[in-house]
């Protein structure tokens, strides 16, 4: 007969327990490991279409050859990621080739992906399995021949795709590896900063130069003093990467695809790693992309683009572009208004900017401008008060950004959700609806006067821009089809409405005088 040692089977439960709770910990630590590396990569950006479910795809990527719709990274079995190995995961990742062996578009930035560790990427797949699956079925992406032919990348491929982890120098400090694997890996700055897009993170690509992405300008962000980050100092660069503005003598408000990445990733990221980041960024070469051009004729009275900029920005950027400090961002020495495109510039003129890290929203102005006044200003703005940048040559520059311009603030592009359930519920119990329906642009400044107290009183511990933000699009959403506003031009409506909730929540004791009119420059 077999006995049982009851304390030696004990021991055995208890081991397999512990083993099983240690394995358990383990999988939680990897998954919230991968979290954070997903975030570094800003993976939700391109993997989420508007309105969609984050990660489950169908965002659609404009490119030279192309639109190409993303794919679905939710691990359901039949549309996403469900069936992969972590082996495919990292093949597609490291290879830039996918489950059933096609080579994949270098949209998806498999060309610094390729430097991940192996570790890592084990941890963006167990982050990546861990999600909710969305069944959410790949639409079509609309390529023409022969670009459609994937076997005719193995050209591509050959010539700009080098495979192979990232290689710590020897010679670079610990920080500096670190932010040399962030900047060209996860972050894939390059994909957009770089000057040639079409040769992916090869020698040729004019690397981290600027150009032009999405009909925005990516920046320089080479150490040049003039041109990119060179005359910013490493607080100032890390304040901007984590919120979008830089404080000091270095005027700038992040705008268009850099201001998602601030919000989705690099927000989130430790400041451990956005200091590593710059201090890679300031071992690298600096690049003058353009050579700065004889353009005195806007340094005289009446030069183009004076009397626009005199009617229409003045009175909150100020005659010298000095702007209002913490308020509005100054245009003289803006090293992203001297960038070597003037896309970025175009593209805040006509669709405004919403209020962030303590700025006043913009309004679309450029709505209201015709796109000879809108280049003209452009050019005023990128060559006055010392300023240099190249001037625009092709004016059809300004029409093909208006077309690619949707915004809330323009009026042709849907009303933005409020940013939380909280200031949902501050606005529901302020009676925001009721105040806002059919509120004529003269009581703007009452009306709001009567709703901010409780709605901070209610939203206490918000940022004062999620409340602008937040009340502007509950305005919008109230108010736009409202025939109320339609001599006015709904553009001068929602960005006077927005300016005067900043100026109220600022200001307060200016509020009784501002004498504000439709369409009107905000308040400082």
């Amino acid at each position: 007969m077999v006995r049982i040692d009851a304390a030696a089977v004990g021991a055995v439960v208890l081991t397999l327990g512990i083993t099983a709770a240690a394995a358990q910990g383990a999988d939680a630590d990897l998954v919230k490991r991968g979290q954070y590396l997903v975030t570094a990569g800003d993976c939700v950006a391109c993997h989420t279409a508007p309105g969609g479910k984050p990660f489950a795809g169908n965002y659609v990527l404009n490119t030279p050859i192309g639109k190409i719709r993303t794919p679905n990274l939710t691990p359901d079995k039949e549309t996403g990621l469900g069936n992969w190995t972590e082996e495919d995961f990292a093949r597609a990742m490291h290879e830039g080739i996918t489950k059933d062996g096609s080579y994949l578009y270098p949209a998806f930035p498999f060309a610094w992906y390729t430097k991940v560790t192996r570790e890592d990427v084990k941890a963006i797949f167990a982050y990546l399995q861990s999600l909710d699956p969305v069944r959410e079925v790949r639409q079509a992406s609309e390529i023409p021949f022969p670009f459609n032919i994937r076997t005719a990348l193995i050209t591509w491929r050959t010539a700009f795709f080098t495979a192979g982890e990232f290689k710590p120098d020897p010679n670079a400090s610990a920080e500096v590896n670190r932010g040399a694997y962030l900047v060209e890996g996860l972050g894939h700055c390059g994909m957009c900063h770089n000057e040639n897009k079409i040769v992916g993170n090869s020698g040729l690509a004019g690397k981290l130069g600027g150009g032009v992405i999405d009909g925005w300008y990516a920046p320089n962000i080479t150490p040049d003093g003039h041109q990119g980050i060179g005359g910013w100092s490493d607080e100032q660069v890390v304040t901007y990467l984590k919120s979008g503005a830089a404080p000091g003598n270095q005027p700038g408000v992040a705008a268009g695809p850099m201001r998602q990445t601030i919000e989705e990733s690099l927000s989130k990221m430790t400041d451990a790693d956005l200091k590593a980041m710059v201090a890679y960024l300031r071992t690298q070469k600096a690049k003058e992309t353009y050579k700065v051009k004889d353009v005195q004729a806007f340094d005289q009275v009446g030069a183009p683009g004076a009397g626009t900029y005199l009617s229409y920005c003045s009175s909150c950027h100020k005659p010298d572009g000095q702007g209002v400090p913490g308020a509005i961002p100054a245009l003289a020495g803006n090293t992203s208004v001297q960038a070597e495109g003037p896309e970025t510039v175009i593209r805040v003129i006509l669709g405004g900017l919403g209020a962030q890290a303590g700025y006043a929203p913009m309004p679309a102005v450029g709505a209201g401008m015709t796109d000879s006044q809108v280049a003209d200003v452009t050019d005023y703005i990128r060559n006055s008060w010392g300023n240099r940048a190249p001037v625009i040559q092709d004016r059809g520059v300004v029409s093909a950004a208006r077309e690619q311009t949707r915004t809330m603030l323009v009026g042709n592009a849907p009303c933005g959700e409020v940013s939380s359930p909280e200031l949902a519920k501050a606005f529901d119990g302020a009676g925001a609806a009721e105040a806002l329906k059919d509120l004529k642009p003269e009581d703007f400044i009452p009306k709001i006067d009567e709703l901010l107290p409780r709605i901070k009183s209610a939203a206490g511990g918000l940022k004062d821009e999620e409340i602008v933000n937040g009340l502007t699009s509950r305005f919008c959403q109230i108010g736009r089809d409202n025939p109320l506003y339609e001599k006015v031009g709904w553009h001068s409506v929602i960005g006077s409405f927005g300016s005067v909730v900043y100026s109220q929540l600022k200001n307060p004791e200016k509020r009784a005088d501002t004498g504000l009119k439709p369409g009107a420059p905000k308040p400082n």
